[in-house]
Formats: C-alpha cells, sequence, structure tokens
C-alpha cells in the first residue's frame, strides 16, 4: 500500500486519481461549498502534497499543502462528518506539520472561515496564531465570508 503511516486499519497515503470520486464525495458533504474535481486533478497534477488518512481501505479524510520557497500553505484539509471528532484533523494537521518541516519550510499558513469554531481550536490548540484577514474570500450562503489567516513558525 506504501502507506507513510499504518496503524491497526487506519493509513495515512498520497492521494491519486482513483480517489477522487469518495474524495468528492466526502467534500461535499463537509462543506457548503466544496472543490471540485477539477481543483484536486490540478493539485494532484503540479505535485502538490495530497495525502488521504483511510481506514479499513474507507477514505476518512485527507489534506491537500503546498510548499515553496520556505513556506507551507494548507489548501485544504477534511474529515468525512461521520468521523469527526476522533482525532483524524489533529493527525493530518501533526502529519502536514512534519511534511512541512521535512521539506524545509520555515513557516506554514492556512486560512479558516471565522464561522468554524472547532477547527479554529484545533489550530490555536496545535500553535497556530491569526496572522491576518483575508475579505471576502469564501463563498457563502448569504453572500461572501472573510477568511482568518492563521501561522505557525517552524
Amino acid at each position: 500500500m506504501s502507506a507513510i503511516l499504518e496503524s491497526g486499519q487506519m493509513a495515512l497515503r498520497l492521494m491519486k486519481d482513483g480517489d477522487l470520486a469518495e474524495i468528492l464525495r466526502i467534500e461535499k458533504n463537509a462543506y457548503t461549498h466544496p472543490w471540485t474535481i477539477g481543483i484536486f486533478k490540478d493539485c494532484l497534477r503540479v505535485g502538490y502534497y495530497c495525502h488521504v488518512l483511510e481506514q479499513d481501505d474507507v477514505v476518512q479524510g485527507y489534506a491537500v499543502m503546498s510548499e515553496a520557497v520556505g513556506e507551507a500553505h494548507i489548501l485544504n484539509i477534511c474529515v468525512h462528518p461521520d468521523s469527526q471528532g476522533e482525532g483524524w484533523g489533529r493527525m493530518l494537521v501533526d502529519h502536514l506539520i512534519s511534511s512541512a518541516r521535512r521539506l524545509g519550510a520555515e513557516i506554514i499558513l492556512l486560512e479558516v472561515r471565522p464561522s468554524n469554531k472547532v477547527a479554529i481550536g484545533l489550530y490555536h490548540d496545535i500553535g497556530f496564531c491569526e496572522v491576518g484577514t483575508r475579505i471576502n474570500y469564501y463563498p457563502g450562503k448569504n453572500g461572501r465570508e472573510d477568511a482568518l489567516i492563521l501561522a505557525l513558525n517552524l
């Protein structure tokens, strides 16, 4: 399987085209404005750091990160809503942080909706700090929503 991390029946491995149908299903269950298959294909095509977390060969979550010039950027991290609260989001974030360090990044950045209190709590608990705001960054049900920019010095 060439897993990066294996624990019992859970594995963290590279994302592949064959995962995209399941990833899109999770994306649509988790987000009101999900990424498209084209976005995921572009991330794979350009060589972004794309991984899936699976349990018993079923994708439960995934993460996408870019890295360049000493800076890593978490672009998407998601755990299926039915599997949230089990520590898998933290596992994915911890893995991305370790990977960013290994790739030579000095800082890791991400955007998060201010309304996503659970994610913000997780990021703060890990050590991310708010460094700015992107106005009208996310599409929303009633217009646009700002994004908090969070950073972690590595």
